[in-house]
């Protein structure tokens, strides 16, 4: 799915009009292209599904192993994403995964990649976590996978309740991950 921006472009013309201001006066004139740029940017992983995102980063290389304990872990990945409920920002979000190899690894890089491309979706954060473990596992072939997430939100910080200090932790545990204890204990660890 591509992103329309001409669409984009008639939408927020018409939403200045619905705010009563003139779509026309300098200021604005050229808002409406801005905003439907930005929108292909900020919300580009919504033309990839987690299949294709995953094959996109998925080159991996062999690492010999003989430990089932072996732990990739890359923490504070920053990323944001956009709030579907309200439109708003989901900001200061870091990023924790953490997958066991089956013999196979991807570059560092990819899993930054990946979360990236996830969060730029209309997402809740708890499906980031659940859209990055799913296509780290489908890239990695380990169903041994964990992402943490914590991150502010601006429909919670800027408006409504207005707690700009409220940060919102999930956790997304898959595999041994999420039933191995001491695997859970030695990842919360190295987080800290």
């Amino acid at each position: 799915m591509a992103i329309d921006q001409k669409a984009i472009e008639e939408h927020i013309r018409g939403i200045l009009i619905a705010l009563g201001d003139d779509p026309e006066r300098e200021g604005i004139k050229e808002t409406p292209q801005r905003v439907a740029r930005m929108y292909a940017e900020v919300f580009e992983g919504m033309n990839y599904t987690n299949k294709e995102i995953a094959d996109m980063f998925s080159k991996s290389f062999e690492v010999p192993s003989k430990s089932e304990e072996d732990m990739v872990v890359v923490k504070d990945i920053e990323v944001f994403s956009y709030c579907e409920h309200h439109l708003a920002l989901m900001y200061d979000m870091k990023v924790t995964v953490a997958y066991i190899p089956k013999g196979r690894v991807i570059g560092l890089s990819k899993i930054a990649r990946i979360a990236d491309m996830v969060a730029k979706r209309l997402q809740l954060q708890e499906r980031i976590g659940t859209d990055i473990a799913e296509v780290i596992t489908m890239a990695t072939g380990s169903e041994d996978v964990a992402v943490y997430i914590e991150g502010n939100h601006s429909c919670m910080t800027a408006r409504g309740i207005k707690k700009p200090s409220a940060k919102t932790v999930t956790t997304t545990l898959r595999g041994r991950f999420e039933t191995d204890a001491t695997l859970q204990n030695k990842l919360f660890m190295m987080m800290k």
